[in-house]
């Protein structure tokens, strides 16, 4: 198998550090930008937009490593950012990964770990560039498979399809289905598998936001509009500008902010909190909710005229009980991948353990299977060929829990 290339940006201001990369780097067939500090690391961004990873310095004299990340990010958001850090700002580089860093590097630091730690972000920033609904290759063969979300079930199969159709879509999406189902899988499906791909995916958690932190958010501030805005902020919606804005949970949004949603729906503008220019953009809108909106509809809860225009395609993602025949192709997807993380040679599941997890009603949904594998494998013996029983959570092995 061929080894995965792409381009990297080293940024760190001490000339050793930069030279050891790139020469490393180089030699592993990779494209390498250097910068020798934070301001000129930011201009190599702004002007290079085929960046797949960027190595920065944490800590550097003028625009520091965080600052880096944030920039990265608006500018691709599926660009993996990776981090360089001194023992003494190890926490601060873990704060840099709650803030969308894939991990950090510390000195003085193994060659060998730097080669294998980005082509594990090669893999992950590749998504943007190779994410399609991958169809049955040989006849007989019938799984489906599109970034982590993986079946073969006819359920399964229609959304896949469903995928396909309406990729290339202008169309708001809304997905639905319970939580740990793997909605924002399928948003980003739609984006990457469609004519948007090269453009930004933007994702946005509404339930974790108060009301006037949410307009900021999605619609941007200007400086001096509120307490604490100390400068003009971009929103996500002119972030997300020709490509897709995903609204998890859009269920929880404030009526305020369903009414400024409802005008870039049908006119396409908006204004910035506390500005008056008015900004037109272009995006493709996915949303997702594990709710009965017509529930909350009925109740005055949720804008009626906001639903319909949201619901313009509708996906459902059944929840795993319902698609017991893909937990077996599932449970090899996570294997293989968890397997490789870890240095293990995990290779199945064994027919006792299948059992349980076929028999299980997975309240956690995908995300729970996911989860369990992952500590399966964990847990697993260095030499150990299979997953067994025992290395299942204990309340997943007791009889209350599987399905009668």
């Amino acid at each position: 198998m061929s080894r995965k290339t792409g381009t990297i940006l080293v940024v760190d201001d001490e000339p050793n550090i930069r030279r050891v990369l790139e020469a490393v780097l180089a030699k592993e067939g990779h494209t390498v930008l250097t910068a020798e500090n934070g301001r000129k690391g930011m201009e190599v961004l702004s002007q290079n937009g085929s960046i797949d990873v960027m190595i920065s310095d944490l800590i550097m004299p003028d625009i520091n490593g965080v600052e880096l990340l944030a920039a990265a990010k608006e500018i691709k958001p599926s660009m993996s950012v990776l981090m360089i850090t001194a023992h003494g700002t190890i926490k601060s580089a873990v704060d840099a990964m709650k803030l969308g860093a894939m991990d950090y590097i510390p000195k003085p630091f193994d060659l060998d770990d730097i080669k294998l730690v980005v082509r594990n972000a090669l893999e992950r920033s590749d998504i943007s560039k190779t994410t399609r609904v991958a169809r049955p290759q040989a006849a007989g063969e019938t799984t489906f498979k599109v970034d982590n979300i993986v079946g073969s079930s006819e359920a399964m199969k229609e959304v896949f399809e469903m995928i396909e159709r309406v990729k290339d879509s202008r169309a708001s999406v809304l997905i639905r289905g319970e939580s740990g189902t793997g909605k924002e899988g399928v948003a980003k499906a739609l984006h990457y598998a469609s004519v948007r791909a090269d453009q930004p995916f933007v994702p946005v958690a509404c339930v974790a936001l108060s009301e006037q932190l949410l307009q900021s958010e999605l619609f941007g501030h200007e400086k001096g509009s509120f307490t604490g805005a100390v400068g003009q902020k971009k929103g996500r919606f002119e972030m997300a500008n020709h490509g897709t804005l995903f609204l998890d949970e859009i269920g929880d949004i404030p009526p305020t902010v369903q009414m400024m949603m409802l005008r870039v729906l049908q006119e396409r503008e908006f204004e910035r909190v506390g500005g008056n220019e008015t900004i037109k953009v272009d995006v493709r809108l996915v949303t997702a909710t594990n709710q009965p909106l017509e529930k909350l509809v009925a109740e005055g809860k949720f804008r009626e005229d906001l639903f319909y225009r949201l619901q313009v395609i509708t996906i459902y993602m059944p929840p795993l009980r319902e698609r017991i025949s893909d937990i077996p192709v599932l449970a090899n997807h996570f294997i293989e991948m968890y397997s490789r993380e870890n240095c293990k040679k995990i290779e199945r599941v064994s027919s006792e353990t299948l059992d349980i997890m076929t028999h299980y009603r997975w309240p956690g949904n995908v995300r729970e299977l996911e989860n369990s594998i992952e500590r399966a494998i964990v847990l697993a013996d260095m030499d150990a060929k299979e997953i067994t029983p025992d290395l299942l959570p204990r309340p997943m092995r007791s009889i209350e829990s599987l399905a009668s």
